[in-house]
């Protein structure tokens, strides 16, 4: 099945970091949720003449954690969380793209902490144009929810009112601008 996307083509795409972010959210003392980034992350995108056999790497640089709260930042850099000294970086790397019910998904292994799960990004496009300087760009959000504790990221506390410090339940949310190169 090949499907058509109007602006689509074909090559070699870049992410454009000043206009793209790897963020997530996570639930915290069972009552609201903090929201971190990672500030320095690349991505690669193949781009096939069928859109359906598309690639895509990408990585995130652990130490680039930035939850707007510094001590919180080196604590989550540390073998309670991310062990980043020993897993410098969070791996993405595709394994198909399939078209179901009109939407994108994109399955791929993500590697956190030594550890690699398969999980199913939700791919929604922008668009496609071309910026002021004759670069051709793509946009797209996508999203994912995953199970921390999978990935060995099993520090919690309890709570004295009962509950947990942290929710399980992870959402890895990309907003990505990426450029044609070839």
């Amino acid at each position: 099945m090949t499907i058509e996307i109007p602006g689509y083509k074909a090559g070699t795409w870049t992410i454009d970091p000043a206009h793209s972010e790897v963020g997530f959210s996570i639930r915290h003392l069972m009552i609201s949720k903090v929201k971190g980034v990672f500030e320095n992350f690349d991505a690669t995108f193949v781009t096939a003449e069928n859109p359906l056999e598309s690639k895509v790497t990408a990585k995130a640089d652990v130490a680039s954690i930035n939850t707007k709260d510094k001590n919180r930042d080196a604590h989550l850099r540390t073998g309670d969380f991310f062990l980043a000294e020993e897993h410098p970086t969070i791996d993405f790397v595709s394994t198909g793209v399939r078209h179901e019910n009109g939407e994108f998904l994109v399955d791929g292994d993500l590697t956190i902490k030594g550890v690699t799960k398969p999980v199913t990004f939700e791919f929604d496009f922008g668009g496609f144009g071309q910026d002021p300087y004759g670069n051709y760009k793509a946009g797209a959000t996508a999203k994912t929810k995953i199970n921390r504790e999978d990935f060995g990221l099993t520090y919690n506390a309890a709570l004295e009112t009962g509950g947990m410090l942290l929710g399980d339940e992870v959402t890895i949310t990309l907003e990505l601008q990426a450029v044609l190169a070839s």
